[in-house]
């Protein structure tokens, strides 16, 4: 691979309208996961620094930003998606070489990105308030507005995606926004940064901080001058993140682990459902909160869809991410040991299938073999805890009882998939289970931009994507005028 084409100062962070050195100027290696070498340096962001930056924000509310119309709002993301869209293939590159991911799906992300910003550029002027029924001779109104200074703390697995559809919503509807990205993913924030400032947005609307997540993530989410903190990242750093918010009453909202399941019926059409029984897990070599890492399996056709798995199994290749395989590598040497370690935790199951690794895979990346385990306990570590990694597992079931039992006991509740064409079974299945999104003879609907996301338990609460995402993103006023 080759070191990314940067037209923006990485180790910088921008802040007010303009790029400025962190204080203390400290520095953290970007590392290619495909090949562990080094490509760029990014910015030790200080407690300084996220102070500079919601003061920023603040001064922005108060001024041109806050004083923009929603019409022009939607009009600078609508700009800001052609900046995207010129750039698209430079932002893929960055993603690929920064996070490990293939690079077809980088632009995929890419697409995803101008997506959510088409979607909340249109919708900024559409989020309305209502009048309500009340007592003779008086009139009730209710408006939508923006809390105010907004902090932004994303993971490394989906930066583009996530910071479109939690930055995008937050923009439309007048926040001004500090943006955290993760440690081992910030190139294409720091990309976007400088792109909205092509875009025209007034100094302070949007800033970013890089830096480490126990440094500068603590500092915002903890910080009083921000009045709402929307964070996508694992259950510890999320219940961490909602205590130093709740020091300042200040609302959170999370998007957390999943270990979310598909349900196989007998009635399955299996050569339909099969491409996604096991592509939705291999997604980004695993690490998506929403993979699809549990395989629920009736019975009676249990041996007949393992096998069928186990063959697109074997075919799965893991390499480079520029060279555009089936499963890229992980993210970190440190997310590739974790991954090994649950491995080691299946020493005691059966391996239906594993993938392979491409003859040019370097020995210095992060790679991980594709790996199916079958007849695996559902209360076994492996079909209970979020690995994040290419690891998938296969349980049989005997009927709905014991599958909604099987689907529902986990400490999580993201996303699930259910496979029958059985109409009546259908809707029992989904409302039966515990999980904020459920997908019927599908899985994931290509990203859904326009589909509220979220979960239950501790895969989260509060909701991002669709339209949904801007009524989390305001505090509803309530006015009451009496007229006689």
């Amino acid at each position: 691979m080759t070191d990314p084409q940067l037209w923006f100062d990485p180790t910088q962070i921008f802040i007010g309208g303009a790029w400025r050195p962190v204080t203390g100027g400290g520095r953290i290696a970007v590392i290619d996961p495909s090949t562990g070498a080094q490509i760029a340096e990014i910015g030790r962001g200080t407690t300084a620094d996220i102070d500079a930056a919601v003061a920023a924000a603040e001064t922005a509310r108060a001024g041109d930003w806050g004083r923009m119309t929603a019409l022009d709002r939607g009009r600078l993301l609508m700009r800001l998606r052609e900046l995207v869209l010129d750039r698209a293939e430079d932002l893929a590159r960055l993603e690929c070489l920064d996070v490990g991911k293939p690079i077809g799906q980088a632009r995929n992300d890419v697409t995803a990105l101008a997506r959510y910003l088409e979607f909340y550029a249109g919708a900024a002027d559409k989020l309305h308030g209502e009048t309500l029924p009340y007592q003779a001779g008086h009139t009730v109104l209710t408006l939508r507005e923006p809390h105010g200074v907004t902090g932004h703390i994303v993971p490394w697995n989906y930066p583009m995606q996530i910071v479109g559809r939690s930055v995008g919503a937050a923009l439309a509807t007048g926040n001004a926004c500090v943006l955290k990205p993760a440690e081992d993913a910030s190139l294409t924030a720091l990309a976007l940064a400088d792109l909205a400032s092509q875009a025209g947005f007034p100094a302070g609307g949007f800033n970013v901080v890089t830096g480490y997540g126990a440094e500068v993530g603590a500092a915002l989410a903890g910080h009083p001058g921000v009045h709402h903190v929307s964070f996508t990242g694992s259950v510890g750093v999320g219940q961490a993140i909602q205590v130093a918010a709740a020091r300042h009453v200040v609302p959170v909202t999370l998007e957390l682990g999943g270990k979310s399941p598909h349900i196989v019926f007998d009635d399955v059409d299996l050569e339909a459902a099969l491409p996604t029984l096991v592509g939705a897990c291999m997604q980004a070599a695993g690490q998506t909160c929403s993979a699809a890492s549990r395989v629920l399996i009736q019975r009676s056709i249990y041996d007949r869809v393992i096998e069928a798995m186990a063959r697109v199994y074997r075919d799965l290749r893991v390499g480079p991410a520029m060279t555009d395989p089936q499963v890229g590598p992980l993210v970190s040497a440190r997310q590739k040991a974790g991954v090994e370690r649950f491995l080691a935790m299946g020493s005691d199951l059966t391996i239906a299938a594993q993938g392979s690794l491409a003859e040019d895979a370097p020995a210095s990346g992060n790679y991980v073999l594709p790996t199916l385990f079958r007849d695996v306990p559902p209360d076994h570590p492996l079909a209970q805890q979020e690995i994040f990694g290419p690891v998938q597992v296969a349980i049989p079931f005997e009927d709905e009882a014991e599958a909604i039992a099987i689907a529902n006991g986990t400490e999580y509740g993201l996303v699930a998939g259910v496979w029958t064409r059985d109409g009546a079974r259908q809707f029992r299945m989904a409302h039966a289970l515990n999980a904020g999104q459920v997908f019927i003879n599908n899985y994931g609907a290509g990203g859904g931009i326009e589909l509220p996301f979220g979960g239950t338990g501790k895969s989260g609460h509060g909701r991002e994507k669709g339209f949904e995402a801007l009524y989390g993103f305001t505090r509803l006023k309530t006015i009451t005028l009496k007229h006689g």
